[in-house]
């Protein structure tokens, strides 16, 4: 990317989509920092004035960065972000909601399909040990039309991911909310013990918070069918790792999909790498050529507002708008 004397800088902690790199860079200095450990992010970010986040931050950047203005999450959830210590240093957060929400559901959708149909068991047994074992698999095969779908988070991807089971699949859709508002007349909202005991199929897709953290537990668990199967979309540690590795190691369940874990990447060491009955990817389940033209294309409008001297379109702490507001203006 070429650069120009005295102009903005900013820094992307991984690359984008190109085409909202060359929105900014008609603007702006965009560059990528060398990797993602805290000392490189911290080092890059002295010149920063925006920073687009697709690795956690640390938060001693915020100290560092005299310049920033503000810091663009690449996607919807902020946990990635120290939002408190960027607030406290006068730091515009924002993130960019819902555009992944169809690529989500679809993901979600997808592994409900393959842990029923046992897709990826049929693979590994043609593979390995050929036609008649893997026919001995269709014995424990179900469907997934008609039965009842939990989920855990009715936002954007829960509501999308409701309409894709009711309407393209005839499920049962219940769900869970804190607030436990009416979503829709196909979305029973239930209590979340009551939830994961009437499921067939339960996705986590709720944000990672004070309140989530943990909150799949070991007791939850225990309650579910021996043939139900669970997803989880949101984050690693909204679920008890340890008591789900338990539930599959004992068939206490019939399977899970998981796309986020605990530790990210996925620890070597990990049973969870070793179970028949889990299928596993590296937090990828929004990541389509498609989300990313869109989340880049967002992520480009709201640094061009921070350079316009305007807060974004999705400010997180908007408790400081004022406050944040006057700093930009400072700049400008």
């Amino acid at each position: 990317m070429e650069t120009t004397v005295d102009a903005p800088v900013v820094l992307l902690t991984d690359p984008i989509a190109p085409s909202a790199v060359a929105r900014m860079a008609q603007r702006a200095n965009v560059v990528v920092a060398p990797n993602n450990t805290p000392s490189a992010l911290i080092a890059a970010a002295i010149d920063a004035d925006i920073i687009v986040v697709r690795t956690p931050l640390p938060p001693q950047i915020f100290g560092h960065a005299a310049k920033l203005r503000g810091v663009i999450r690449h996607g919807a959830g902020i946990d990635m972000i120290p939002v408190e210590v960027a607030t406290a240093h006068r730091v515009a957060v924002a993130n960019v909601p819902g555009a992944n929400a169809v690529s989500v559901a679809e993901y979600a959708l997808g592994q409900m399909m393959n842990l029923a149909h046992r897709l990826n068991e049929a693979d590994r047994t043609l593979r390995t040990q050929g036609w008649a074992a893997t026919r001995a698999l269709c014995e424990k095969k179900i469907e997934v039309a008609g039965r009842t779908l939990g989920i855990v988070g009715t936002g954007r991807i829960g509501k999308a991911l409701a309409h894709m089971a009711h309407h393209g699949l005839g499920m049962k859709v219940t769900g869970f909310h804190p607030s436990m508002s009416p979503i829709s007349n196909y979305i029973e909202m239930l209590p979340l013990e009551d939830l994961f005991t009437r499921a067939d199929f339960i996705v986590l897709a709720c944000p990672l918070n004070a309140s989530t953290r943990g909150m799949v537990n070991a007791a939850l668990i225990t309650k579910m069918k021996v043939d139900a199967v669970l997803i989880n979309v949101s984050r690693g540690p909204v679920l008890d790792e340890v008591a789900l590795i338990q539930a599959l190691s004992t068939g206490q369940i019939r399977g899970a999909a998981l796309d986020v874990f605990d530790v990210q990447p996925l620890p070597a060491e990990s049973p969870l790498l070793r179970m028949d009955s889990v299928i596993l990817s590296s937090h990828m389940a929004g990541l389509t050529q498609d989300t990313l033209e869109r989340i880049g294309d967002k992520v480009a409008d709201q640094a061009l507002q921070l350079l316009d001297g305007k807060l974004p379109q999705h400010l997180c702490n908007v408790e400081m708008r004022a406050d944040l507001q006057a700093r930009l203006q400072e700049f400008a």
